[in-house]
């Protein structure tokens, strides 16, 4: 921890207000408060982050290099001030200063570095190996405008260019040395016996480096993320003849490249963007490695005793044949030896069983775009070939005049890993069984995990208070230590402060709710959160048929003992994803109708808050009393929000699925609301032509479902509006809502009679936060450390 006074910090803030900022205290703005304390935390973290990196080139540690085209930090402010440990002293010298420390926090932008929980993810483990001494660069991209920002017109989402590079990004160095040469396209000739590439397009990638401090401020590690630049400004002799967008391509590509989180690929135009955009950020991390590693050693086939560099999922996966190519065409060493070193230094975290999420492109477009990359894969799979002879001919990367990136990834590293058990299973089973029964020691399991510093101790200040009261201090960085908080739960003292601190946390939603939706919820109901990408996997949909059923139940029988439900949505639909879209109108349409109805009233409300950022689950995860976690079994690789909401004290209601599966051996059936299909007998219904109509057949409440959206209840203005949602449901249901819809139903209902106890819901509640400690960040990444990695702590023991 720093130690450091009030007056100190004051002064200090003060300071960067004057002459970094330019303002005197009477005429500052709320913006102008929050970058001096933000300036003056970060003077904090540059000291650590400093020594970190003297330490790590001193002692000559290996380096782990974490590839990921999603980051989702989110707000840093509140974040440094927690691991440094000075978040309460921070808020005293702004009151001190006379300004509100939770608006300056709130005045911050969440940084539009990623989507869903890929993004979330890495930003935990980049937190996790700080906190443990492990040195490592995360590398991304710098968007200019993230994914997008979601509003609701009508009921339908509406995509508009995220805003938070506006204004000057506090806690980023910009690093203009840090520059590499990213090419495209072009030809590949043959000279002295080596081919090369020569690019017929070229962009400048340039680093722009955030400190990331761990816990305590004992180490620090960088995020450098990329930034494109062209490599010439602009044409001036085509801009002096009056041709002026032709003079500016070249920055408009570059401009391109870092403006947008996954362009729209439904056009050739997008796909080829999207690659592009995969390559200049693996092309770029592993230029900067190599420039690092030379810098130190000369020998380049003992890379990987000092380099381990994590895919994390398919985007970076162009790493394989990108680091061949610079080991062999640019260095010189030849093929296969630049073959094994790039393995040894390779790891690969898939993250999902759906066959469309694992990349593919065609053979034209990759090679157009990669010329001397289409070669090197194919000498790849020729060579796995023939050292394979075994293998069956379907499989391999190149086929059906389509790069598959999953075998490539699997193919071109050492370790492959899933992110639960379950789901480590199934990519033996399902995904890479072929290339599984050849390689039987690769894959492996690292259960994800989430950083408890920020999605406990600052999110959730009263809980995080009330288990320091309890058990003491030091479970922030040993989260096992949680577990010291089981023998209180029969305490009924205990159980009341847990009851106070969720209650508190709740006030606090509705109003947010109310200030920020219109719409009027009662702290005291039952707050039912399922918030996560919208897709049809995630079967938001299920969630929301459930809620018609639950509405006309209540109709029917207004005076009936109900419990009053909150049912809150969060999450964004791809672009191009029309159902995922359809199922968004839904639920906005749904609510429009269900909060407008005297008769239900404050039994049933459905808030759904546009754009679900990293910010609106930081006061949604401490408010919650269940967590959704429902989709069809054998889908979700593993899930982090499960994680989040059980170590806030929520109850999942959820499938075998995921990490749902590790959840409740955990913290045992009497605390978990489990329902469904598993993943076995999901594989088995599906082989029924019929198994939707039949399901649906064998339930009056989905019928009356039904026929309520076909008829047009919630969509007035346009009664068919529902109709191929209805017929899907008749007649494919490929995720199975209809199968799974009576036990969804009678899950909650088993959810509804658990919370009208309300010591026995606390008991659930607060059983949920003892036994979460197994899902750190920190467990996990001491895995990828032994297993993937190899990679000591640099910290002193």
């Amino acid at each position: 921890m720093i130690d450091l006074t009030v007056a100190t910090l004051k002064s200090d803030i003060l300071r960067h207000l004057t002459y970094t900022l330019g303002k005197d205290a009477p005429n500052a703005s709320l913006y102008d408060w929050r970058m001096a304390l933000s300036f003056t935390m970060r003077d904090r973290i540059v000291e650590p982050w400093f020594a970190s990196t003297r330490r790590t080139w001193a002692e000559d540690h290996k380096r782990v290099y974490y590839l990921s085209m999603e980051y989702l930090i989110g707000r840093l402010l509140e974040d440094a001030t927690i691991n440094l440990g000075l978040r309460d002293l921070a808020e005293t010298a702004m009151n001190d200063l006379g300004q509100d420390f939770r608006a300056l926090v709130e005045d911050e932008p969440d940084a539009a570095l990623g989507n869903g929980g890929l993004g979330r993810l890495a930003a935990c483990f980049m937190e996790s190996m700080a906190t443990l001494g492990c040195p490592a660069y995360g590398y991304g991209i710098r968007y200019e405008h993230g994914l997008f920002r979601q509003r609701f017109e009508g009921g339908q989402q509406v995509e508009t260019p995220e805003d938070w590079l506006n204004q000057p990004h506090a806690w980023e160095f910009p690093r203009p040395e840090a520059a590499y040469t990213i090419g495209f396209k072009g030809t590949v000739e043959s000279r002295d016996g080596r081919d090369m590439w020569l690019p017929g397009e070229t962009v400048l990638a340039s680093a722009h480096d955030t400190p990331v401090v761990g816990w305590q401020g004992k180490w620090a590690n960088t995020l450098r993320l990329w930034g494109a630049m062209p490599t010439t400004q602009f044409d001036l002799e085509r801009f002096n003849r009056g041709d002026y967008a032709a003079a500016a391509e070249p920055e408009a590509l570059a401009r391109t490249l870092s403006r947008v989180l996954y362009p729209d690929d439904t056009t050739y135009q997008g796909k080829e963007l999207r690659l592009k955009q995969e390559f200049f950020l693996t092309s770029a991390a592993l230029q900067d490695i190599l420039r690092r590693y030379k810098a130190g050693h000369s020998d380049l086939r003992a890379l990987p005793e000092h380099v381990a560099i994590q895919m994390n999922d398919t985007h970076p996966s162009i790493a394989g044949p990108e680091l061949i190519r610079l080991l062999s065409d640019v260095h010189g060493m030849p093929f296969e030896d630049a073959l094994d070193t790039a393995r040894a230094c390779l790891g690969y975290t898939n993250h999902t069983l759906l066959p469309e999420a694992l990349e593919r492109w065609a053979t034209y477009t990759f090679g157009n775009v990669l010329p001397r990359h289409m070669q090197i894969i194919e000498r790849i799979d020729s060579w796995h070939r023939r050292t394979n002879p075994n293998t069956p001919h379907y499989v391999g990367i190149v086929k059906h005049h389509e790069v598959r990136m999953g075998e490539l990834a699997f193919i071109m590293s050492h370790k492959v890993n899933g992110v639960s058990a379950l789901h480590s299973d199934l990519v033996k089973q399902n995904l890479f069984p072929e290339l599984h029964l050849l390689h039987p020691d690769r894959i492996i399991n690292e259960t994800n995990g989430v950083t408890p510093r920020r999605w406990l101790k600052m999110c959730n200040r009263p809980l995080a208070g009330l288990i320091s009261q309890t058990i003491g201090d030091g479970w922030e960085d040993d989260l096992d230590r949680l577990k010291g908080l089981e023998p209180h739960v029969t305490d009924a003292g205990f159980l009341s402060a847990f009851g106070v601190a969720k209650r508190q946390n709740k006030v606090a939603l509705a109003h947010w709710i109310e200030r920020d939706c219109g719409v009027t919820v009662d702290p005291d109901a039952l707050f039912d959160v399922q918030v996560k990408r919208i897709h049809e996997y995630k079967r938001q949909l299920l969630n929301i048929l459930e809620t018609i059923s639950r509405w006309d139940a209540i109709r029917k029988n207004p005076t009936g003992n109900w419990v009053p439900r909150v049912k809150i949505f969060g999450g964004k639909s791809a672009p191009g994803y029309a159902v995922a879209k359809e199922i968004i109108h839904l639920i906005n349409d749904v609510a429009s109708v269900v909060n407008a109805d005297p008769l239900t009233g404050d039994l049933l409300k459905i808030v759904y808050p546009a754009n679900y950022n990293v910010s609106m689950a930081e006061r949604l995860v401490p408010a919650a009393d269940l967590s959704e976690q429902i989709s069809t079994a054998g889908k979700e690789a593993s899930g982090t929000g499960n994680m989040k909401f059980m170590m806030n004290g929520a109850p999942t209601i959820g499938t075998l699925d995921g990490a749902n599966v590790e959840i409740l051996q955990e913290v045992g059936a009497e605390n978990f609301f489990l329902f469904g299909l598993t993943a076995a007998e999901v594989v088995v219904r599906r082989q029924d032509a019929e198994h939707s109509r039949k399901a649906i057949e064998a339930s009056q409440k989905l019928q009356d479902v039904m026929q309520m959206l076909a008829e047009g209840r919630f969509s007035p203005d346009q009664r068919d509006r529902y109709h191929g949602l209805v017929h899907r449901m008749w007649h494919s249901d490929y995720f199975l809502v209809a199968s799974d819809f009576d036990a969804y139903v009678a899950a909650q209902a088993e959810a509804d009679a658990a919370y009208a106890n309300r010591n026995h819901w606390l008991k659930m509640a607060a059983l949920n936060t003892a036994r979460s400690g197994f899902f750190s960040s920190d467990r996990t990444i001491r895995g990828y450390m032994r297993d993937i990695w190899s990679v000591e702590s640099a910290l002193q023991p």
